[in-house]
């Protein structure tokens, strides 16, 4: 059974963090376990409170789960704070598998979700154990200290920058873009780019997209996909989540994706 472990936070409205990771798992075929770092009281129009777990409790979930179960792949996402980062990265020091590491830095609300303080942490501890990382484009600009841009160029350059800080491949997404064509890039160290393209959809229900992706991305890894495939089918999985968003009429505010789109009738 392919399994993967997410550790990431809590969203108690269901469409984001663990459990928006452990629906993706699920909707993929793959078993998942899970390390909360923090819980959050939010729904689809605000975070309202975030208590950070524990740092001795991080590790004991890890511990707990590492010593029991054959974890195929790792997703890290909401980590909040430098001691957070500090007892991941102490944690994975016996896994040899693949990282994907979405650098949760706001909520789709707006809300801080990463201390400014651990940003350094985040870049000297995890970067370069991360597999792939996924920044949607406020956060590579953040973790570059640069504008954003959504142009291919400068988002094939910020890919490259963020590359040469440690993981081994970057997925630029495009999603905070413009335009009527969503553009992500997969950069991996090859002579071109993997450019994925999609319509962008018209819907206000996209909480969750970014921990959906990576998600989904670490589920076909731990399947045994090589990246490409991995991120090429992980994408094409959220567009149809999106697609189907509307259908769920969850919360007044920015509502999740469709998590079972392929399954749910």
């Amino acid at each position: 059974m392919a399994t993967a472990l997410t550790i990431a936070g809590s969203d108690s409205g269901g469409g984001a963090g663990i459990q928006a990771d452990l629906k993706a798992f699920s909707a993929r075929g793959v078993y998942g376990a899970s390390v909360i770092t923090a819980l959050t009281a939010q729904n689809t129009r605000a975070v309202t409170a975030v208590e950070i777990t524990p740092v001795e409790m991080i590790r004991a979930q890890m511990a707990a789960v590492f010593d029991d179960i054959a974890v195929h792949a790792v997703k890290i996402g909401m980590l909040g704070t430098p001691e957070v980062i500090a007892a991941v990265a102490d944690g994975l020091a016996g896994f040899d598998g693949p990282v994907v590491l979405d650098p949760v830095m706001v909520a789709k609300s707006g809300d801080a979700l990463l201390a400014a303080e651990a940003e350094a942490a985040l870049a000297d501890r995890l970067l370069p154990r991360a597999t792939v990382l996924t920044p949607n484009l406020p956060e590579a600009a953040r973790l570059l200290g640069r504008d954003e841009s959504d142009d291919p160029a400068a988002m094939l350059e910020a890919g490259q920058a963020l590359r040469a800080m440690g993981p081994a491949a970057v997925l630029m997404k495009g999603g905070h873009g413009r335009g009527e064509t969503c553009v992500d890039l997969l950069i991996d160290g090859d002579d071109m780019p993997l450019r994925l393209e999609a319509a962008r959809i018209s819907t206000r229900n996209t909480h969750g997209t970014g921990c959906t992706l990576s998600a989904a991305i670490a589920a076909e890894l731990a399947k045994g996909a090589d990246l490409h495939r991995a991120v090429t089918t992980a994408h094409g999985y959220l567009q149809g989540a999106i697609a189907a968003a509307d259908t769920l009429e969850i919360g007044s505010g920015h509502g999740p994706v469709h998590h079972f789109h392929e399954m749910w009738t």
